[in-house]
């Protein structure tokens, strides 16, 4: 057996808000996050009138970044990657900063170009986000806003703008003042700024939107901490807008989920969200799983350019967990066989679908600890697990289906995945799935129909096979009156 260790990976990004640097290694076809380290430097807001980089704000960066230089001793040189962004692009003394930087390292900085950068965002956006179809990808620098549109790995639009969230507080809110006059002149300018590339953008598209930063994560842990579901919305965005002008001062800004490191920024990332949501039309935003560094990690890894984010991540569990994959295809096949038997009408969402596949595909995870309360560990691991191209209100789905894919059975609880009927629904057949499978022979499934009429759900199968198969019958027997306790009738004919 081969015992060698997996290659260690490390990308920094010296930001204009903040420097961070991620530590990888790939486990089984997915990247395992090892270290996250991150310095709040404000390299943009010492930048002068000139373009000169002040002597404290480049003393910040060198002290963080010799931090930094103790973790990457041990990692083999091919395997970093170091890149600047907007505040050292535009600061004239940049060779000065990054001379001293290049010695405390140890490792070439690259200063990246503004489409440089997109691409890259794009990469981490892609290798970590789930999702068919074109995406329009959004990302509040401290000094610069990226927006891409592509699709798979490929960026079709990539643009950089000179606007971030650290040089938006110093232009419009440099009096520390919250007011709808601030605010408006902080979204008008932004959009000013937007307005060359709205009608290209808009002419070439996008499925779906998704925001990469530190702004889209802050505002999806406030909606969150208020009992909001994950979708970003602009009418979302003004009540913040009016909850922020509420406190008055941004250094009184006590927002329910708004850490106090983010508070300061937090009303020009803010303004330049709400610009984007009301210039390019958006409906609705997730939070995408990686962006910048993790582009710069997955760029590494020649094996990680392949197939669908969920596939890949559903199959690295399954390799990590030693889950039995001829088994969750039976699953997945009985399950989707008969979710195509209800209708298209019968679940609404399209994502409904691909999550009863991926409950089907990991179902028995939680055996990996024992069986007795498997659901309960299967909850806690998906809940806990890193899962590129599942959003956290998937995550939270996919632990409720989990939770009770046998025995015991009650309404699916708290999430926003899909509505509580189609995830009650989902739970339905899941359940009925495992129980036809319970076999783990895909030779010996019986032929079944289902037919629905609203809630109510009719499975019927060969009367011989029936009589034939006294414990799958008993089984079904038992899982139609827990069904039907719920107010769910199932009736095995």
């Amino acid at each position: 057996m081969d015992h060698a260790r997996s290659p260690l990976y490390a990308a920094i990004d010296l930001g204009s808000n903040s420097f961070h640097m991620l530590v990888v290694r790939e486990v089984q076809g997915s990247v395992q996050t090892l270290a996250k380290i991150k310095r709040k430097v404000r390299l943009a807001a010492g930048l002068d009138k000139q373009l000169n980089l002040s002597e404290d704000a480049m003393q910040r960066g060198w002290d963080c970044l010799s931090l930094f230089a103790e973790r990457l001793q041990d990692i083999d040189t091919s395997n970093i990657r170091i890149v600047a962004t907007a505040a050292l692009r535009s600061a004239k003394n940049a060779d000065v900063f990054i001379t001293k930087a290049n010695q405390i390292l140890g490792h070439p900085i690259t200063v990246i170009t503004g489409e440089e950068e997109a691409c890259t965002i794009y990469q981490g956006v892609a290798h970590t986000s789930g999702g068919k179809g074109k995406r329009l990808v959004v990302d509040i620098g401290g000094a610069s806003t990226e927006l891409i549109i592509g699709e798979g790995f490929d960026a079709a639009a990539l643009t950089s703008l000179d606007m971030g969230c650290v040089t938006w507080l110093e232009q419009h809110f440099k009096d520390r003042t919250l007011t709808e006059a601030s605010f408006t002149r902080a979204i008008d300018g932004a959009k000013q700024v937007l307005a060359p590339i709205v009608e290209r953008y808009r002419s070439l598209g996008w499925d779906i939107c998704v925001g990469a930063s530190g702004t889209v994560q802050a505002l999806q842990e406030i909606m969150i901490a208020q009992g909001m579901d994950e979708v970003i919305t602009l009418a979302k965005l003004h009540r913040l807008r009016k909850q922020a002008i509420g406190f008055g001062q941004v250094e009184e800004l006590d927002i329910d989920g708004l850490t106090l490191e983010r508070a300061l920024v937090f009303p020009s990332g803010l303004s330049i969200l709400i610009a984007v949501f009301e210039q390019f039309d958006i409906d609705s935003m997730t939070l995408a799983g990686g962006a910048l560094r993790e582009g710069l990690v997955y760029g590494m890894m020649d094996t990680m350019r392949q197939q669908d984010i969920r596939t890949r991540t559903i199959q690295s569990i399954q390799s990590r967990y030693q889950l039995d994959r001829a088994q969750a295809d039976n699953v997945a096949n009985m399950a989707l066989s008969l979710l195509s038997q209800c209708g298209d009408e019968w679940i609404a969402e399209p994502i409904a679908e691909e999550m009863l596949r991926s409950a089907t595909e990991l179902y028995e995870i939680g055996m990996s600890i024992g069986f007795k309360k498997d659901g309960v560990h299967a909850a806690y691991l998906i809940k806990n697990l890193d899962l590129p191209g599942f959003t956290q209100a998937q995550k939270q789905l996919l632990a409720e289906l989990l939770r009770q894919y046998r025995e015991q059975l009650h309404p699916v609880g708290s999430q926003s995945a899909v509505s509580a009927t189609s995830a009650n629904r989902i739970l339905r057949l899941l359940r009925l799935a495992i129980i036809l499978c319970h076999r783990r022979d895909s030779n010996v499934l019986p032929p079944v129909t289902l037919n629905t009429n609203s809630d109510e759900l009719t499975l019927t199968l060969p009367t011989t096979w029936l009589a034939n198969n006294p414990l799958m019958a008993a089984e079904l027997a038992l899982e139609a009156q827990r069904q039907s306790d719920q107010h769910w009738p199932l009736t095995i004919s």
